[in-house]
C-alpha cells in the first residue's frame, strides 16, 4: 500500500530523526507497520515489517558482533557473546526506539493501539530491527552500521562493564552449567489475552525439576523472568 499525504509528513519526520533519506518510501513504510495493522487492512498489498525485523536481527548482530570484537580484544569469547546479548535484548532495543520516539510513526491494528501497542517492549523492539534492516537495504551495510552504532555505542560501553542490563537466561545457564549434565529448558504453560495483547507464563526447567515460572507480553520477556525468578 502506498502511503498517503498525511503519512509521507510523518515518514519525513522520521527520517529527519534518524538522518537518512530513503530513495525508496516503501520501505521505511514498511518497517514502521505492524503486523496487527496490515491483518486489519483491506488492501491485500499491504506488508509488514516481520521480514524486515528477520533481516535487521541478523545485520544488529554482525555490527554489534564486529564492533565488540575488534574493540574488546581482552574479552573471551564467553564474555564478548554476553555483551552482545546484553546490547541486543528486547528491553535495550526497546528503549533505544523510545529514545528516537519511533512508536508515534507505528501503523498499529486498532487492537494494538487501544491496548498500549505503541509503548509495548516486545512492538518497538521488532520495529527497530525492522528499521535496521530497512537502513540495510536502502543503504548498504555502511548505513546500518552507522545508525547502529550512533544508537547502541554507549549501550555497548555500559554492557562490557556490566551496567547496562542483566541477561539472566545466560547467567542462569553458565551458573548450572558448572554444576549439572542436565540440559536447562524453557516451557510455554499458559497464554492468556486476545492476540494483539497475549501474556505468556513460562516455565524453566532443569532435567525434569521446575527452578522458575516468569510472566511477560512475549516469550522472551516470560523466559527472562522465568530465569530471574530461578536465579533469586
Amino acid at each position: 500500500m502506498k502511503p498517503d499525504k498525511r503519512r509521507l509528513e510523518q515518514l519525513k519526520e522520521f527520517q529527519d530523526i534518524i538522518k537518512h533519506r530513503f530513495k525508496e518510501m516503501d520501505i521505511i513504510n514498511e518497517a514502521l507497520t505492524h503486523s496487527s495493522y496490515s491483518n486489519e487492512s483491506r488492501d491485500k498489498h499491504t506488508y509488514n515489517n516481520e521480514r524486515l525485523e528477520f533481516l535487521g536481527d541478523s545485520v544488529l548482530s554482525t555490527v554489534v558482533s564486529e564492533y565488540i570484537y575488534s574493540k574488546y580484544n581482552n574479552l573471551p569469547e564467553g564474555e564478548l557473546t554476553k555483551v552482545r546479548a546484553n546490547v541486543v535484548c528486547e528491553p535495550s532495543l526497546a528503549r533505544q526506539a523510545k529514545s528516537i520516539n519511533l512508536g508515534k510513526y507505528l501503523l498499529l491494528g486498532k487492537g494494538e493501539e487501544v491496548t498500549g501497542g505503541r509503548d509495548r517492549i516486545s512492538i518497538l523492539a521488532d520495529a527497530f530491527e525492522a528499521v535496521i534492516g530497512a537502513l540495510y537495504l536502502d543503504g548498504g551495510i555502511k548505513t546500518a552500521r552507522k545508525f547502529v552504532l550512533n544508537m547502541l555505542e554507549d549501550s555497548i560501553k555500559l554492557a562490557s562493564t556490566g551496567d547496562l542490563f542483566r541477561d539472566y537466561k545466560t547467567d542462569l545457564q553458565e551458573l548450572l552449567q558448572s554444576k549439572f549434565d542436565d540440559k536447562i529448558s524453557y516451557k510455554v504453560i499458559n497464554e492468556t489475552g486476545p492476540d494483539h495483547d497475549k501474556t505468556f507464563e513460562v516455565e524453566v526447567i532443569l532435567g525434569n525439576k521446575v527452578l522458575g515460572k516468569g510472566r511477560g507480553k512475549s516469550k522472551k520477556e516470560a523466559e527472562q523472568n522465568a530465569a530471574k525468578k530461578a536465579l533469586d
